[in-house]
C-alpha cells in the first residue's frame, strides 16, 4: 500500500489538481494538516474513510499512524497546504518511510507565491525588469536559515521575492531590502491567499509595516520587487513580428520552416 503526499493548495478548495482529488476520494485513510488545509477538501474522501487531524500530532504520531494504515493494507492520502516542494516538512517523513519500506507518491499543488500573485494580478518576471522570483523566509522557531541566505543577499540580485513565513518579522525585512531596492520599491502583503477572507495590502518598502493592521499575524506573503509595478517594460520577444518559434517560423531559413504537427 501507498502514502500519497498531496499538495492541498493555498486554501480556495477548488484550487486542487484532479490528480490531487482523485487520491484523496480513493484512499480509505487521510491525513490532514488541519491548521491549514481547507475541511471541504475533506469532502472527497470516500464515505467510511478514517480521517486524522495531524496539526495537534508530533512526526512521531504521523508516523504512527502511517505505519498502522499500512499494515492494515489502507493507501493513505497525506493532504500538505500549498505545494510539497517547500516548508512542507515531506522530506523528513519520506526519510521515515524509506526506512520503514512504505512507499510513497508526490502529487504537487498550487503554491502559495502562485496564488499571491494572482491576486495581485501581477506576473513577477517581466523582460528587462526582473527575470527570476527567489522563494525565501526569515529565521523561526521551526528553521533556522543557512549563512549563505540572506535577505540582503537575494536584494542585490534585483529579482522579484516571495517572503514566505515573516509576517511577523515584516519591519525588520523590509529594512534589510531597503538599501538594496529602495525605499519605494513595490512591496505588497497577500493575507490568506485565495481564501474566501484574503485580504491585500499594496505599498512600497518604506509604507509597507505601518500599512499591515495587527490582525494579520500570519498566513501572509510577502513579495517585494520592482516588477510588482512595473508598466514602462519591455514586451518580450515571444510574441513579436518576424520572431522564429516552432509554431510560428517566420523565415524559410528558420530551422522550423519546414515543421508540421504531425513531424511529431
Amino acid at each position: 500500500m501507498t502514502v500519497h503526499f498531496i499538495g492541498a493548495g493555498p486554501g480556495a478548495p477548488d484550487l486542487i489538481t484532479l490528480r490531487g482529488r482523485d487520491l484523496i476520494a480513493s484512499c480509505p485513510v487521510c491525513l490532514y494538516a488541519g491548521s491549514l488545509v481547507p475541511r471541504a477538501l475533506l469532502s472527497h474522501c470516500p464515505p467510511d474513510a478514517r480521517i486524522v487531524n495531524t496539526a495537534p500530532l508530533d512526526l512521531d504520531a504521523i508516523v504512527a499512524e502511517i505505519a498502522a494504515a499500512h499494515a492494515d493494507g489502507h493507501d493513505i492520502a497525506r493532504l500538505h497546504s500549498g505545494d510539497l516542494s517547500v516548508w512542507s516538512a515531506m522530506g523528513e517523513q519520506i526519510r521515515r518511510l524509506d526506512a520503514m519500506g512504505i512507499p510513497w507518491t508526490v502529487t504537487p499543488g498550487v503554491p502559495a507565491f502562485a496564488a499571491a500573485a494572482a491576486t495581485l494580478g501581477a506576473e513577477l518576471t517581466l523582460p528587462g525588469v526582473a527575470q527570476s522570483v527567489v522563494l525565501t523566509r526569515t529565521p523561526g522557531r521551526a528553521s533556522s536559515m543557512p549563512a549563505g541566505e540572506t535577505l540582503a543577499g537575494f536584494a542585490a540580485t534585483g529579482a522579484t521575492l516571495a517572503i514566505h513565513l515573516s509576517i511577523h518579522n515584516l519591519a525588520t525585512v523590509a529594512a534589510e531590502l531597503t538599501p538594496a531596492y529602495g525605499p519605494e520599491c513595490p512591496a505588497a502583503v497577500v493575507y490568506r491567499a485565495s481564501w474566501p477572507d484574503e485580504q491585500l495590502f499594496r505599498a512600497t518598502l518604506s509604507t509597507i509595516a505601518a500599512a499591515i493592521p495587527d490582525t494579520v499575524s500570519r498566513t501572509a506573503l510577502i513579495l517585494v520587487g520592482p516588477a510588482l509595478a512595473a508598466r514602462d517594460f519591455t514586451e518580450s520577444r515571444l510574441y513579436a513580428t518576424g520572431y522564429d518559434r516552432r509554431y510560428r517560423p517566420q523565415s524559410a531559413g528558420s530551422p522550423w520552416s519546414d515543421w508540421t504537427p504531425s513531424d511529431d
